[in-house]
């Protein structure tokens, strides 16, 4: 089917169905997609249950919903530690340091990758009994994953003799170890008796993504995602409440009908690095809509993080459109920066993210290395 693009408020993030066939409107659409990472570093994928069956999705946030609402010590049990994997409780992050009084005001559940369909990491009882749903959920999002990578290298017209249209899913399958992430994401309602600030208090804090690409799954009726335009960001680099947040709706005009919301993708901080910020790495935010205590629901959302195999090394893309920017003085995998692996890139954000939890500041300095425009 075409790709199309619609207006939603914030100029023409477009709407793309990434179901083709033939290699003419493969082409037509990676071009599409690699317009669409480099203008806004977002893009909607309409999901109609190929990719990911719909039901797979609904079970997932029928879970979420079980796991949050379980006892604090189950929760608790399987505590998020610094291999990034388990649960984390209101105010453990704190994604926008600058410009937060207190953490974020959500909770989350990561998982890691699994091995031969077991999860390497401790299970609650509702997540025991789900295993397999969950191991073949990431299964669903890592192969969304390769193929939405597949086609920005076709986009980018990687060089063949470098492993043309494989280039990027070779360097995310197989091998080893990644940081690839399942994540189950709960923002609460604001209760009676909370300290909650709306001038300054936030759900989600200011920050980009960390890794290559990020499939987000949002409920319909629960708003709250914004992001900066690439376009509107000031050398300053202001997140705060002044600068130009403008608001990302669940569904798009002309998804209304579709049997899922479309799975909103993005672009992370490594594959930016990796394509000398061709491709961008838009910051983004959630906020409480209507200023907070009156903003309706809980927030449910799943994010996959999609990550290479962590010993990947992040050599220059093979591609002309790459290296005519590295031409114009902006090559970032140059002597300018650190050259570095997958797994370097990764622990650089998380250490700059969880404060207290790594015992150093190598974190801090690393990531102010690592570009997020």
């Amino acid at each position: 089917m075409a790709a199309q693009s619609e207006k939603n408020g914030i100029g023409q993030i477009p709407i793309i169905d990434i179901d083709i066939s033939g290699a003419a409107q493969e082409s037509e659409v990676a071009e599409k997609l690699v317009d669409a990472a480099a203008r806004y570093g977002f893009v909607y994928v309409r999901n109609q249950g190929k990719d990911i069956p719909i039901e797979a999705i609904e079970n997932m946030f029928d879970l979420s919903r079980t796991f949050f609402s379980s006892p604090a010590d189950e929760k608790a049990s399987c505590k998020i530690t610094e291999n990034n994997r388990g649960w984390s409780g209101m105010h453990t992050e704190t994604l926008d340091a600058k410009n937060q009084r207190v953490g974020d005001f959500k909770e989350a559940m990561n998982f890691g990758e699994f091995v031969e369909g077991k999860a390497q990491q401790p299970l609650p009882p509702c997540f025991r009994a789900n295993e397999s749903n969950l191991n073949q959920f990431q299964k669903y999002c890592h192969t969304m994953m390769l193929k939405l990578l597949k086609l920005f290298a076709i986009g980018l017209k990687i060089d063949e003799e470098a492993g043309g249209s494989d280039w990027f899913a070779s360097r995310h399958r197989g091998g080893g170890p990644s940081g690839c992430t399942l994540r189950l994401l709960h923002y609460p309602q604001i209760s009676s008796g909370s300290d909650y600030q709306p001038s300054v208090d936030i759900r989600a804090g200011a920050h980009s993504d960390y890794g290559s690409i990020t499939l987000l799954f949002q409920r319909p009726g629960q708003p709250g995602l914004e992001i900066i335009p690439p376009e509107t960001r000031t050398a300053e680099k202001n997140y705060g409440p002044t600068a130009a947040w403008t608001p990302v709706p669940v569904n798009p005009p002309g998804t209304e009908n579709d049997p899922s919301p479309p799975i909103l993708v993005n672009i992370g901080d490594l594959l930016s690095h990796w394509t000398n910020n061709l491709l961008k790495s838009t910051v983004h935010r959630v906020v409480f809509p209507k200023g907070g205590k009156d903003g309706g629901e809980d927030r449910y959302s799943i994010a996959y993080f999609g990550h290479p195999i962590s010993s990947t090394i992040l050599e220059p893309v093979p591609s002309e459109m790459v290296r005519v920017l590295a031409l114009g003085g902006e090559n970032v995998n140059g002597s300018g920066v650190k050259a570095m692996t997958a797994d370097e890139h990764l622990m650089s954000r998380l250490k700059a993210t969880y404060l207290g939890m790594y015992k150093d500041d190598e974190g801090d300095k690393e990531a102010e290395k690592v570009s997020t425009s």
